[in-house]
């Protein structure tokens, strides 16, 4: 039986995530992120107080399928730009009709109607706040972090930057407060 949990956007989510199982005595087989692999079904009582223990961390157990689903496309865009060490070889729809197996159509009708933006905007929003992190860092060129996130070029990584937040990657890295907003926030 597999659960779904919102807002697990990073290996510290997984980490709380499995103390809580543990320290409630569900036993799992898996943890990523947003999704839980469980050995057993869990009673409405143990599901009312997983759901409550995971909401004072912050999270939330998802039980519709159209939540999950949402949940699960922006962990799988998240997974690709924080922990996926290679570039995306094909393109975002692609990726997404191959993870989850259904037509990238319904897929993106059903995230505008539900979200209230587009699968790319929202590809795009979570690029950016990656450029942001890595700007912050100072550990990469402006061109190893365009190469990086697959951008055609700096300038279409600097132009998309600048239409987002207003700010050019120089000038958002010269700020003292860089105004990065956590992943589960966008």
């Amino acid at each position: 039986m597999k659960i779904y949990i919102k807002n697990m956007v990073c290996n510290r989510c997984i980490a709380a995530v499995e103390t809580l199982l543990e320290t409630q005595g569900i036993l799992f087989s898996h943890i990523q992120l947003g999704e839980v692999t469980l050995l057993r079904l869990l009673t409405e009582s143990q599901k009312q107080q997983l759901s409550e223990e995971l909401k004072k961390l912050g999270f939330e157990l998802l039980n519709d399928k159209t939540t999950q689903l949402m949940e699960r496309i922006k962990t799988l865009i998240i997974e690709n730009l924080y922990y996926n060490q290679e570039k995306l070889k094909v393109n975002l729809s692609d990726y997404l009709v191959e993870a989850l197996h259904q037509d990238y159509s319904a897929l993106s009708k059903l995230f505008s109607e539900t979200e209230g933006i587009t699968i790319e905007h929202y590809y795009i929003l979570q690029k950016i706040e990656r450029v942001k992190e890595l700007l912050v860092y100072n550990e990469l060129t402006l061109s190893e972090i365009a190469f990086q996130l697959n951008y055609s070029n700096v300038a279409h990584l600097s132009n998309q930057f600048k239409k987002v937040t207003g700010f050019t990657p120089t000038y958002f890295k010269n700020l003292k407060d860089n105004k990065r907003r956590q992943i589960d926030e966008l």
